[in-house]
């Protein structure tokens, strides 16, 4: 019993001696997760609104969404690199804010891209088996929502910059105002309000349009006094955002790819499925917000300190972080195991979608502290400048792993939507595992040559 005890005091003395990296962890994150939850808020909102409206909409809006961002996600994550080069070249004492306009240049230029490519995926739309009368409506939401990725990249871009500085409040406020903006928006352009006839899915899309650009211009006039125009497109600066944010920008497209892969497949079958995991999607998405956002902030801290070269640092905020997180979706995971029901019901008050839905909702219940301690570690290896690494493993473990054998389940054992979610939470399990080892190895490495 006092081996014991002796034991307990040692791990609450080490917990206390890490209250600084706790509270700084916590108070980088906090912001963080009112930016990330505040976006998936607005895409809940427009789920909200869609399953009021009808379940064709639902299943559209669904269908087109996972189209859209399976596109634009690349631009997203090249753009993630903004925050994580910055971080390092601040631990260097290098100049940074001289890069503001190269960053905006660099974001207009992935917007062009990206929504030429959503433009070209309009007219293959009918092509890829969906429910016929879902098809026109699918066009319409790519068609429109493809022109709000200028909005969306510009608010992006300026907001990884700010991040670098830690600053996130008025970014985090932004949101806010987007996320009732759009509710109020959709709603009326959806269902409709006096002289305003109801639009039904464009109106959905209009709303997205509308709330993304203003969005992106609002934070442009917010940083408009830091821009510099001289030197508009660092070459060295592209090349090290490009080199970063490269296997960010494809582990994004193929984690997006895996669960969006889910919706289409199963979209294909009927659009109720598609419906279905999407609310399930949107449910478990803001829990991971969280993780998520503690995942930024450690890939701050660990940036900055990763330039600054002390080991003892880096390694004190990862584990900080990491723990949150793992705290954080246990919690979850029990709400999700006694209360599926009432969860699932704010979106839907169908029968017949609660009983496709809840037990995917035990399924995550099982899977999201792994899923917590993954994006937690990616962090710390996003922070090393390691996202090579990190994106390989994310690939492996989706798509080697978890989307093999849940295809396998749905398919072949007839298990349709479970399956799929068995097999995301095989994915989130091997990806811990292959973290955990690589970045063993990389402390070992550190702890040699960084100062302690």
């Amino acid at each position: 019993m006092l081996v014991i005890s002796l034991g307990n005091m040692e791990i609450v003395e080490k917990l206390i001696s890490y209250k600084k990296y706790f509270t700084e962890i916590i108070s980088l994150s906090i912001p963080l997760i009112v930016g990330n939850l505040g976006q998936v808020l607005i895409g809940a909102t427009d789920v909200f609104i869609a399953a009021k409206h009808s379940t064709n909409t639902l299943a559209a809006i669904s269908i087109a969404n996972s189209i859209i961002f399976c596109i634009l996600v690349v631009g997203i994550g090249l753009m993630s690199a903004i925050s994580i080069v910055l971080s390092n070249y601040r631990g260097n004492r290098k100049p940074t804010k001289k890069f503001l306009i190269t960053v905006l240049n660099y974001s207009m230029l992935l917007a062009v891209i990206f929504c030429g490519i959503c433009l070209l995926m309009v007219p293959l739309i009918p092509q890829m088996g969906f429910e016929e009368n879902l098809v026109p409506m699918i066009q319409e939401y790519v068609f429109i929502c493809a022109f709000s990725l200028f909005g969306m990249y510009l608010y992006q871009c300026l907001k990884e910059f700010l991040l670098a500085y830690e600053i996130v409040n008025f970014p985090n406020l932004i949101l806010v105002i987007a996320l009732f903006l759009n509710f109020i928006l959709a709603y009326v352009l959806v269902f409709g309000f006096g002289p305003i006839s109801g639009l039904g899915v464009i109106g959905l899309a209009l709303a997205a349009f509308i709330v993304r650009t203003l969005m992106g211009l609002i934070l442009l006039g917010y940083c408009l006094g830091m821009i510099r125009l001289r030197n508009p497109f660092d070459k060295k600066l592209i090349k090290q955002l490009l080199k970063v944010g490269y296997p960010i920008g494809i582990a994004m497209l193929l984690e997006f790819l895996g669960f969006n892969l889910i919706t289409i497949l199963v979209g294909r079958q009927a659009g109720i499925l598609a419906a279905t995991h999407n609310i399930a999607v949107t449910i478990t998405s803001s829990a991971y917000m969280i993780p998520m956002s503690i995942s930024a902030a450690i890939a701050i801290k660990v940036g900055y300190y990763n330039g600054a070269k002390i080991f003892s640092e880096i390694r004190r905020y990862s584990l900080s972080g990491t723990i949150m997180s793992v705290i954080f979706m246990g919690i979850c995971s029990i709400l999700l195991t006694f209360i599926p029901s009432k969860i699932f019901g704010v979106f839907t008050n169908s029968k017949e979608i609660m009983a496709l839905g809840i037990p995917i909702l035990h399924i995550a219940a099982y899977y999201l502290m792994f899923d917590g301690l993954q994006v937690s570690l990616s962090g710390i290896l996003k922070g090393l400048k390691l996202t090579k690494i990190a994106s390989i493993t994310l690939i492996a473990g989706y798509w080697l792993f978890g989307l093999p054998f849940g295809y396998m389940l749905a398919y072949h054992y007839k298990m349709s939507l479970n399956g799929f979610w068995i097999g995301l939470a095989v994915s989130f399990l091997a990806m811990s595992t292959l973290f955990i080892i690589v970045i063993h190895n990389k402390f070992k490495y550190l702890k040699r040559t960084y100062n302690s």
